[in-house]
């Protein structure tokens, strides 16, 4: 039955995704740019969370949206937990404020999808040119952040097994220096019901917890860093306590709280 809704979900996003597509390069060529495009992408997204609600029986429980930057003009630096594709279509369905994501440019190819995403304000990047790559992150996130788009990022540059860590990367850090933007801390145990790369997904709940800002002002890099994933790894740790070993759990950093 998981196979048979998996193919099912897949389907429905297959389908659903060529219409939205559509529209949102039909605008472009009208001259629309900026929000309402990302309004279409959204409720595309929207969609495909609700499909997977309904098909999968797939929900996320959220918590610590009080925790966001409050105002119009609030800018934020996302560091989400990366473990499926869930957290990348749940995000903006999710956050009051619109999101540009920082991709390698390949996903450009995706046919639809990435003919899409390529004309809304997202960060495309060549991950063989890092200094050019940084530069223009810093470059069109400070462009984005001034317009109220709160940029995104998932600090380990790849989805990560349940249990498992990646490496952290300061880019997202970086930027937030830079721009004066705090940092918002995202964990998300999605791996347990859509896991890296599987085609068969579980019904069950997302648990996704976001933590408190954390200014950036006078901080460096690396240490703001560690700051983000102690608290993202130990909160990890406590909202899926399976997925860790014992051992691990006795060594996880303080969350902090």
């Amino acid at each position: 039955m998981a196979f048979i809704r998996s193919v099912i979900h897949l389907l429905w996003m297959g389908i659903t995704v060529v219409p939205y597509a559509l529209t949102i390069m039909l605008g472009t060529l009208l001259g629309v740019r900026g929000v309402p495009l990302y309004r279409i992408a959204r409720a595309w997204l929207s969609l495909c969370i609700s499909g997977a609600r309904v098909i999968l029986g797939i929900r996320a429980n959220v918590m610590g949206m009080e925790n966001l930057p409050q105002g119009e003009n609030a800018g934020a630096v996302l560091l989400v937990k990366h473990q499926s594709t869930y957290e990348t279509f749940l995000m903006p369905a999710i956050m009051p404020h619109p999101l540009a994501y920082v991709f390698k440019k390949e996903l450009l190819r995706v046919p639809f999808f990435g003919w899409a995403i390529g004309r809304l304000d997202m960060i495309h990047i060549d991950r063989n040119q890092r200094t050019q790559a940084f530069n223009k992150v810093v470059q069109q996130g400070k462009d984005l952040l001034a317009k109220g788009v709160w940029i995104i990022m998932f600090p380990e540059g790849t989805r990560i097994d349940r249990g498992q860590k990646g490496n952290y990367k300061t880019g997202g850090t970086r930027l937030a220096i830079d721009t004066g933007a705090p940092v918002v801390p995202i964990a998300v145990t999605s791996a347990k019901v859509w896991p890296r790369k599987a085609f068969v997904k579980h019904p069950g709940v997302v648990h996704v917890s976001i933590g408190k800002p954390i200014p950036s002002a006078g901080r460096q890099p690396e240490e703001l860093m560690r700051e983000v994933e102690a608290w993202i790894e130990a909160e990890m740790r406590r909202l899926d306590p399976e997925a860790y070993p014992a051992s691990a759990a006795h060594a996880a950093p303080s969350s902090g709280k």
